[in-house]
């Protein structure tokens, strides 16, 4: 309709409303002289809005308003009505239809009542939270990445099924479309979810009593999930075959029993016995739903299985309940998986022991039991005599073997409530809870008594070793997590200078002690090292595994020589750089050195391709280490494009701010970056797609022994499609064997390096 035809129509109400003013009563005429008005601004102003607005009692005068608003919408310009979707239009709409509402940006920006009834709280306590908080952890990240591409106009699902956690723990499985709108003047997501199990099928399956036929069962036996079938009385009258193979029971046998009767309901985390759900169902008169760790135990066969259960009441013509539908779905390869990647993201690949992530989390749980006074828990630290003594002389795999034998050692010494966990290298952590400081020394020393009674045998080779124990009691009066790891790698420290095999329970007096004998030496050697240059480059490199062309050449290694000219092994002085901050001084003078031998070509690297420099958390987290570095760029006359920074996994975790800020600055001024020692914590998945990396450096302990475990072979291979899915190149580090290479390439890494491929040399800087 043209903007003139819309006047002349506009002027006919008007005339009709005169008309109109006579007929009605005295009280009414003010609102009508109020809606003229607003037709006359209209009419002279030219802009058309939604709607007008005229409260009143009178349906006439509702009715005469209600046509306006209709003429008015109609009239508006096609461009104006799809600029964007008001959210008052979505909370009129919204709350009219019985389907579950959401508008969804970076956060929800409305839902209406139905959805809100499903979680179970009120809809105004949903705005600002985000969809995947409302679904079981598990399936959280694919909820958020699914609505993240869909904004972002990416491929993404556009129809799925999602369960929702209710605030009373009940689930509610809906099936959820989205499709991108414009809402409030922005991107938004039109999210409508149809609950799934307690209405549609109750709806689509009015089973009679005795068992169907025709091509109601047909269907009913061609489907895939379990359906069970009772009478008002909660007797079973049909299984259909897929029911039949999940409980064990035949339809004629289990005809006219109890649910129970022919299988156990039971919470897998505790065996606790679950009600039963067809009883439920049948007294309420509503739909249950069974919580996500329901176990089903067979009183035919004994088979157990992880299920997901919902059961409905039935209803005839009349609305009365004649029975129960139970929908049963085998869920146990997925909670098997489920746990298998929750053990993994906990646990070290390498002994199976804890890895520091879980062990610091059990040790926060048992810090907070302390201030609370709980209980009497003892942290202990224990670090082997001669571990690098087995590494230098038979190598990694040596090295490898006698953890996993001590790892055994450790867990058969301890109580079944204790905790064991690999802090990294050859480091150890006990966490005895619920034990007294007597106690735990008693456990401590046979400890030490088994590592130093085991005789590490490889090949041809007898290796004694022994391990030194520090011991911090936890109490109402402890510091924090690290305080405490602190002390206790201190009393370590103590024992391990006292020889072999000590135990020693931290005190204050015996960290001033130790910090001014041996390790102030560290100290000093450290700052002297800095002065006189004593610090010596090496570099290792890195090679195409399928002829990529460009990427790393190289990786530069920092070595420091003692007095006498002798390298010492970056173990032997990079604790004592990280305890006593001076990494950032160590970091900077590799930067520094690197970057002015590039410049003056000392260091010749192919073309498109790069030097990688490692940069230490603490480094991470110098808010001038960033301007540092861009002033060597510049002074140094380096493209950045030759130099590629590797950075930890669990220093960008600990550092998540400050690494994008350094990656994000100097990955735009052409620097690559490579994420290093990756999968030794899986808690950064959700970051990377944050930080603009080109590579990642999957952690050697998984490399190591590719060729021959399969647990490491399905990581790597996971961490390959996770870095192909996030366009990063792979590098694989610590390739030590012909075996490893080899499979290394065959599962698709990128690029290669560690002792199969070269070993690290000296690098020579004079131009």
């Amino acid at each position: 309709m043209s903007i003139a035809g819309l006047l002349s129509l506009l002027f006919a109400v008007i005339a009709a409303l005169f008309l109109v003013l006579y007929a009605l009563q005295r009280r009414d005429l003010r609102k009508l002289e109020d809606l003229s008005r607003q037709l006359q601004r209209i009419a002279i102003g030219g802009r058309l809005p939604g709607h007008v607005d005229v409260a009143s009692d009178k349906p006439e005068l509702a009715a005469l308003v209600t046509a306006v608003n209709h003429l008015l919408t109609r009239a508006v310009p096609a461009t104006e009505r799809d600029a964007g979707y008001s959210p008052k239009l979505f909370a009129e709409l919204g709350d009219r239809i019985h389907e579950a509402v959401l508008v969804h940006a970076d956060v929800i920006l409305y839902a209406n009542r139905q959805f809100a009834s499903f979680v179970g709280v009120d809809r105004d306590e949903l705005l600002g939270r985000r969809l995947a908080d409302l679904v079981p952890p598990e399936y959280a990240e694919l909820v958020s990445e699914n609505v993240r591409r869909r904004l972002a106009g990416e491929s993404a699902a556009e129809r799925f099924e999602i369960d929702m956690v209710g605030l009373q723990g009940q689930m509610t499985r809906l099936e959820i479309a989205s499709s991108p709108v414009e809402y409030d003047k922005g991107s938004a997501l039109l999210i409508t979810g149809v609950e799934v199990l307690p209405t549609m099928t109750s709806q689509a399956l009015r089973l009679p009593l005795e068992a169907p036929s025709g091509p109601q069962a047909l269907a009913l036996h061609s489907l895939a999930e379990a359906i069970i079938a009772t009478d008002k009385d909660g007797r079973i009258s049909y299984l259909n075959p897929a029911a039949e193979q999940l409980t064990g029971s035949a339809a004629d046998a289990a005809a006219g029993k109890l649910l129970e009767e022919i299988v156990s309901l039971v919470d897998e985390t505790d065996r606790r016995l679950l009600s039963d759900p067809v009883h439920q169902a049948l007294t309420t008169g509503v739909a249950v739903t069974l919580s996500r760790r329901a176990l089903l135990l067979s009183r035919v066969n004994g088979s157990e299985r992880s299920i997901e259960l919902s059961a409905s009441p039935i209803r005839n013509s009349a609305r009365e309940v004649v029975g129960a539908v139970v929908m049963l779905h085998d869920v146990t390869e997925m909670r098997g998986l489920t746990r298998q990647m929750s053990y993994q993201a906990a646990h070290d690949a390498l002994t199976g022991l804890v890895n520091r992530r879980e062990f610091e989390r059990r040790l926060e749980e048992a810090i907070e039991s302390g201030h609370r006074g709980d209980g009497q828990h003892v942290l202990c630290y224990l670090d082997l005599d001669r571990f690098k003594l087995v590494n230098d002389t038979s190598g990694h795999l040596a090295g490898d073997s006698m953890l996993r034998e001590v790892a055994k050692l450790l867990r058969d010494a301890v109580r079944d409530s204790d905790t064991v966990g690999r802090l990294g290298g050859d480091e150890f952590g006990i966490l005895l809870v619920g034990c007294p400081l007597e106690k735990a020394r008693q456990i401590a020393d046979d400890v030490t008594r088994a590592v130093g009674d085991h005789r590490f045998v490889w090949r041809d080779k007898i290796f004694n070793i022994g391990a030194s124990i520090g011991l911090v009691e936890i109490s109402r009066e402890s510091g924090t997590l690290e305080e405490l790891l602190a002390a206790a790698d201190t009393a370590c420290y103590v024992a391990k200078k006292q020889g072999t095999g000590r135990v020693v329970v931290y005190s204050a007096r015996d960290e001033a002690l130790a910090r001014h004998t041996g390790e102030i030496q560290w100290l000093q050697r450290l700052q002297t090292a800095l002065k006189e240059n004593r610090f010596q480059l090496y570099h290792q490199a890195i090679v195409p595994a399928h002829g990529e062309d460009g990427g790393p050449a190289m990786e530069v290694l920092v070595r420091l020589q003692d007095e006498s000219g002798q390298d010492l092994l970056p173990a032997e002085f990079m604790r004592a750089a990280e305890r006593y901050r001076l990494m950032g001084l160590v970091d900077r003078w590799v930067v520094q050195t690197t970057l002015a031998a590039l410049g003056r070509g000392a260091i010749s690297v192919p073309a498109a391709h790069s030097v990688a420099i490692n940069i230490s958390g603490q480094t991470l987290g110098d808010v001038q280490f960033l301007e540092f570095v861009v002033e060597c760029l510049d002074s140094t006359g380096v493209t950045p494009g030759q130099v590629c920074f590797e950075i930890a996994e669990t220093a960008v975790i600990a550092n998540l701010d400050h690494a994008r800020r350094f990656v994000g600055v100097l990955h735009g001024m052409g620097c690559q970056f490579a994420l290093d020692d990756f999968g030794s914590g899986v808690g950064s998945f959700s970051n990377l797609k944050t930080l603009p990396l080109d590579y990642l450096k999957i952690d050697g302990s998984f490399i190591r022994n590719l060729a021959r475990d399969s647990v490491n072979q399905a990581m790597v291979t996971a961490m390959i499609k996770l870095a192909r899915t996030l366009n990063f190149k792979v590098i694989a580090e610590q390739v030590e064997d012909s075996a490893a290479e080899e499979a290394a390439r065959r599962m698709g890494v990128d690029y290669l390096q560690g002792y199969a491929i070269s070993r690290p040399q000296p690098l020579q800087l004079a131009a």
